[in-house]
This record gives structure tokens, C-alpha cells and sequence, in this order.
């Protein structure tokens, strides 16, 4: 029988709704730059023992107006300003590359005959604050094998969508658009990595990669890319945009390690979103906490090397 993951986080561990949808907000604390990527995923609770942690969330008025991402601006309040502006339906993703099926597909086609499922998962943004998030969605590794992949085939590259009349941001040299991100193809295809289509039993909000996004929760959360539009299969290594901006700082694998500090900050710690901007911190785990899921795919590397 496939293996399926069944996450040992309950709803009692989920960041509440109104703190996830401005969930960006908190980077500001951290006083980095984070691009589109790490605009998605999970937290940073060490596991049921700290399911029942006090949370301080914000108005819901507050965190659905101060957000970053890129894509509609710097501000805070772009996101909230311009998100809606971005057309979501239709879709298509293009999938190219090594593999059987190549083709533009309908989002409608791609998801006929997935089982969404609820998996809630721990997230980490590189900046050392976290939470809890329940994805709706399904594996990657179900496309992947319904396209077809190709032997030779190593690595999976994804693009977000590139649409500077919609995204005022891409009107701007912020980064070097579309964004782009990278998995190798081991990675892609273990069970926890998800295409997420939606939170909280609903429809994704266009703010947190509507309609479909990547979700890589062992990884910091710039390695989820947002509102894919296409995804290739190639024998080498992708490249990625936040380490052709800086290898140094955001390597291509990302994993979550806090025994490797981001050069302008540690990484041992971590604050969980909703615990109040002065909070205190907790331990953060290896792999985010999926260590006994993935830390098979990493032996014989130099985890403080292939950061």
C-alpha cells in the first residue's frame, strides 16, 4: 500500500484564520527581505505538547490589510489594496520538459479526479517566525506520475505567474520576475510536498498564491512558490530566485535546520506567529519537525554545506 501522511497536528494546533491571512505581517519584525515564496507555508510549534499555547491574533482587520508580497508592491497594504485584481479563473499550467504528457492544462483538468485532502502542517518562514496552517490539496507526486516523468529527469522547476498589469510589483526591478523555484525530484515527489489548492476548507485567497500553490513543509517558506503557471522537468539543477539573488543567504535546498544560522540571523529559535510581537520563543526543529519523514533523502550531505 502507498504511503499516505497523516500529520500528528490537530486543529488545536492551527494558527487561527485572521492571523494566517496577514501571516506576512510579522516580517516586519524580523527586519529581512522575503520574496514571494516565502510568503507560503507552515509553523513553528515543537509539537501536541504546544498545541494548547496561547495565541494574541490581531484584528481581522488589521492582518488582512498589512501583508507583504511582491508581486502587488512593497507596502504593506498592497496586498490587500491590488490582490484582487489578479484573475484566478481561468487557469492553465504549462508542464514541459522530460516528461510523457507535456501540454498547457486546464487547472479544471488537472485537479478532475484528485482527492483534495486537509493536511495541516507546521510552517517556517526564513525569518524565524512561524505557524500552523491546514492546506487543502493533494500530492505532487500524483501529477507527476500522471504526466509521466521521464527517465533522466532530476529536478522539478516551477514559475509563478508573471502578469505586471494585474501585479503592480512586476512593474518594478524588485526581483528578477517571474519568480522561480525548485525542487530535485525526490523532494517533489515525497508524500507531505502538496499543491495546495485552498485553507481552512476554502478556496485559496489570492494574497496567499491563489489557485495553486506549492507547499514544501520541511522547507522554508520561500521554496513554496505561489500562483504556479508552469512546471518543468530537467536533468539539472533549477535555478532559483532568491539564491541567484544571494546563494549565501537562501540556498537552493533550504531545509529547516537550526543548527545553520541565516548569516544576518540565528536560526535556533523561532516565534509562532499569534503569540504576540514580544513572545517568547521556542526551539525550532529539524526539518521543521519532519525529521522522521525526510531526513533519509539528505544522508552522506553536509546539512551546514547544502543549506
Amino acid at each position: 500500500m502507498a504511503y499516505r501522511y497523516r500529520s500528528p497536528l490537530t486543529r488545536t494546533d492551527v494558527t487561527p484564520k485572521e492571523i494566517f491571512m496577514n501571516r506576512r505581517q510579522w516580517m516586519a519584525g524580523a527586519g529581512a527581505v522575503v520574496g514571494t515564496g516565502a510568503a507560503l507555508g507552515s509553523g513553528l510549534i515543537g509539537g501536541p505538547a504546544h498545541a494548547q499555547d496561547a495565541l494574541e491574533p490581531n484584528s481581522f482587520e488589521d492582518i488582512t490589510s498589512y501583508n507583504n508580497y511582491y508581486e502587488f508592491g512593497t507596502s504593506k497594504t498592497d496586498p490587500s489594496n491590488y490582490a484582487h485584481e489578479l484573475t484566478t479563473d481561468p487557469w492553465s499550467i504549462e508542464i514541459d520538459g522530460m516528461v510523457d504528457n507535456p501540454g498547457t492544462y486546464s487547472l479544471a483538468d488537472l485537479l478532475d479526479g484528485q482527492t483534495i485532502e486537509e493536511r495541516i502542517y507546521r510552517f517556517r518562514c526564513v525569518e524565524a517566525w512561524s505557524m500552523v496552517v491546514p492546506w487543502n490539496g493533494f500530492e505532487l507526486a500524483d501529477l507527476l506520475t500522471r504526466v509521466g516523468v521521464q527517465d533522466g529527469a532530476q529536478y522539478v522547476a516551477f514559475e509563478t505567474v508573471y502578469r505586471p498589469d494585474e501585479m503592480p510589483g512586476q512593474r518594478r526591478n524588485i526581483l528578477d520576475w517571474p519568480y522561480r523555484e525548485g525542487l530535485r525530484l525526490d523532494e517533489a515527489m515525497h508524500p507531505l510536498t502538496l499543491l495546495a489548492t485552498g485553507l481552512y476548507g476554502e478556496p485559496m485567497p489570492n494574497q496567499n498564491g491563489a489557485p495553486i500553490r506549492l507547499v514544501v513543509p520541511w522547507k522554508y517558506g520561500f521554496k513554496s512558490i505561489k500562483s504556479i503557471v508552469r512546471i518543468s522537468l530537467v536533468a539539472d539543477q533549477p535555478e532559483t530566485t532568491w539564491n541567484m539573488i544571494n546563494a549565501r543567504e537562501y540556498g537552493f535546498y533550504s531545509n529547516v535546520n537550526p543548527n545553520v544560522d541565516h548569516p544576518r540571523w540565528s536560526q535556533a529559535t523561532e516565534r509562532r506567529v499569534g503569540g504576540g510581537l514580544f513572545s517568547s520563543r521556542q526551539p525550532t526543529l529539524m526539518f521543521n519537525g519532519y525529521e522522521d519523514d525526510v531526513a533519509s533523502m539528505y544522508e552522506g550531505m553536509d546539512l551546514s554545506e547544502y543549506y
